[in-house]
């Protein structure tokens, strides 16, 4: 585990070399001519050029019929959204989990977020945040990045095309926006995957929502935040794969050695396009407990065997195979599959951080980033949204008091209360046979 700030800042200069573009995913390119070289190759489905997220076409395509089917489906959806999120969400989540239409994926996104809303009662907002100067400290930095952030996709393979200047306007919009936090080299990803389906305005709100709401913390000075998420992404690990968490305490590989790119990127420079793709749909819908999985899923397949340690029996040999792992070893369906089956609930994720938030403080006094609940996911959102909407409205949600901003941590005692008094006045209300089955319906969606 890490001891100190010193020894945190010297433990990152490898991720953070990682993430400035340095790694072995091709984003190292830093020539038009290596990506014109190119240009005889047609893209594939996604948009990619080469590098290893280049699809050769394996994937499996859906019929048309069945495609249209789903896009219709979602379309419904779209039309009556607020009431599905609130009365039939477990629909909703089990049609991200089966993916969302590519032709979709957009709209979708912004919806689960609810960065849509935010895009609706901010008009202009955009236009003004480009029209301000900047910090050109902040600014000088994104302006290096932008070449290496997919530099093998097309839309920022040419050096000041559209692409790379879409991102660099929301890059530097959100470090006006919130020049507190200003700029962090893992934002750079998270928004060319946001540009790669959506105009940059809309980016720049679906950007806020997941530095804010989804991984609030992650990209702040110090990085406390996601320190603390590797303590808790540990602690799962020890429950999930003994054989793996043994191996890497026995090597002291720290867990922000590894994950930091994989949760502060939510995975964009590590897997498989398809399986990216996938992985966004789901954390949009289900928040950061998806994250986790991800990675304790990974972990599993790369460290959760004899046979797989076999192959890295140091620390030098683990760092690589974390670092980069195959392609082909990462299969979407069984990926999908294994992240949806795994046991590891938002109030498993709570109740650790509640016990690593008291030893980090037991440990190392009071943390920077004061520690509040996150929301984990659409329902989440949509139940915080709806609840200070009464609360402004003097409406029957009153009694709680303030609710507290998203954060990375705890679940409020006043929420807390509120689900008691639910479930106490329910039972008073509700026949036996209607208990059981909503009983049921509540250990369904906590395993899930």
């Amino acid at each position: 585990m890490i001891k100190s700030s010193v020894n945190f800042a010297s433990m990152m200069s490898g991720t953070l070399e990682s993430l400035s573009g340095l790694g072995e995913d091709g984003s190292s390119i830093g020539s038009d001519s290596e990506i014109n070289g190119l240009a005889v190759r047609r893209t594939d489905k996604y948009g990619f050029l080469g590098g290893t997220q280049y699809s050769e076409g394996s994937d499996k395509d859906i019929r048309v019929d069945v495609a249209r089917q789903r896009e219709l489906k979602w379309l419904d959806m779209f039309n009556n959204w607020d009431k599905w999120v609130s009365r039939r969400f477990q629909k909703v989540k089990l049609r991200c989990r089966k993916g969302i239409p590519s032709s979709l994926r957009a709209k979708a996104w912004q919806l689960l977020s609810n960065s849509k809303e935010l895009l609706d009662s901010n008009p202009g907002k955009f236009e003004e945040l480009e029209r301000e100067q900047g910090d050109p400290k902040w600014l000088d930095i994104i302006e290096k990045d932008l070449h290496r952030q997919f530099p093998f996709h097309e839309m920022f393979a040419a050096r000041g095309g559209h692409g790379q200047q879409d991102l660099y306007r929301v890059l530097k919009a959100y470090t006006v926006y919130r020049p507190e936090e200003g700029y962090c080299q893992a934002q750079a990803p998270v928004a060319a995957v946001l540009l790669m389906h959506m105009p940059a305005e809309h980016a720049f709100w679906c950007l806020v929502q997941i530095c804010e709401t989804y991984l609030p913390g992650y990209y702040s000075a110090g990085l406390e935040a996601i320190q603390l998420d590797g303590e808790i992404f540990f602690s799962l690990l020890r429950r999930v794969c003994p054989m793996a968490y043994r191996h890497l305490k026995k090597f002291k590989i720290d867990p922000i050695l590894y994950m930091t790119e994989w949760f502060m990127c939510v995975f964009s420079r590590t897997l498989p396009w398809s399986c990216v793709l996938r992985v966004w749909d789901m954390f949009f819908c289900e928040g950061v407990k998806i994250v986790f999985r991800v990675g304790l899923v990974l972990l599993k397949q790369m460290l959760g065997s004899v046979d797989k340690l076999r192959e890295v029996q140091g620390m030098y040999e683990t760092m690589e195979r974390l670092r980069n792992i195959p392609p082909e070893s990462v299969r979407e369906d069984l990926l999908v599959q294994e992240v949806v089956s795994l046991a590891v609930t938002e109030a498993l994720i709570e109740r650790e951080c509640s016990i690593q938030v008291r030893k980090w403080r037991e440990s190392r006094g009071e943390l920077t980033h004061q520690p509040v609940r996150r929301l984990h996911g659409t329902r989440d959102i949509h139940e915080h949204k709806r609840r200070a909407s009464a609360i402004s409205s003097g409406g029957s949600f009153s009694f709680l008091g303030s609710i507290p901003p998203p954060g990375p941590l705890r679940a409020s005692s006043s929420l807390k209360k509120m689900d008691k008094e639910k479930k106490r006045t329910w039972k008073q209300k509700t026949p036996r046979s209607g208990m059981r089955e909503r009983k049921g319906e509540g250990l369904l969606y906590s395993a899930s």
